[in-house]
């Protein structure tokens, strides 16, 4: 990265950072963008120029996890089965940053459930996200999955993934203390590999593993 990248990089953060914890004291609708912008330092015209909405904010690494989830597909190796593609991508994810395990992410399920603005934003976020993927995982198994199935195991993937979230984080989950980002992400990923493991079953079996 150069340099202009990585204060780009590091204003960012800041500006979701102090987002967070905006979200966390005050609420979202009583939070303004220009409150946003005055506990990043920076002006709201600066704001804009890496947000386009509040709502944006909510969402920061949605970009990031797609390309996650690409790059899994792209480089896998020759035996490595749909599902486990998937379960590589959500790794890969994990590793990089706590979009799907941090204190956003708690907050982005909240308002999800209370907001219907923010609600919205979330279905078309992740409707889109599920038709590339699966578009991109019916292109590198044409001869396994057509379209339709590959609409459905992502589907089952990012279903399991947004089930074991919501558990975890939502109001009936455990208490702030216990949501150690690390943790949680290895509870989404056994949660998820369980739920997906009739696909990757399905796999072995169409390959002829008799031990299966």
């Amino acid at each position: 990265m150069s340099l202009r990248e990585i204060k780009r990089a590091r204003t960012r953060q800041a500006i979701v950072a102090a987002a967070t914890d905006l979200f966390e004291r005050d609420g979202y609708e009583q939070t303004t963008i220009a409150d946003i912008a005055a506990a990043a330092e920076i002006g709201t015209r600066t704001f804009f120029g890496y947000f386009a909405s509040k709502e944006d904010l909510l969402f920061p690494e949605t970009d990031a996890r797609l390309r996650a989830a690409v790059q899994a597909v792209e480089q896998r190796a020759p035996g490595d089965r749909p599902a486990e593609v998937l379960l590589r991508a959500l790794s890969l994810v994990g590793e990089d940053s706590d979009d799907l395990s941090g204190r956003l992410a708690a907050l982005r399920l909240r308002f999800i459930a209370e907001i219907p603005s923010v609600r919205g934003r979330a279905l078309q976020t992740q409707m889109d996200m599920q038709q590339e993927l699966a578009r991109r995982l019916a292109a590198a198994y044409p001869d396994e999955l057509d379209p339709i199935v590959a609409a459905a195991l992502v589907g089952a993937f990012v279903g399991a993934v947004t089930g074991a979230l919501h558990a975890l984080l939502g109001e009936s989950g455990p208490e702030d203390a216990d949501r150690d980002p690390a943790v949680v992400q290895k509870a989404v990923e056994h949660a998820t590999s369980v739920a997906l493991r009739p696909w990757i079953a399905h796999d072995v079996r169409q390959n002829g593993d008799p031990d299966v």
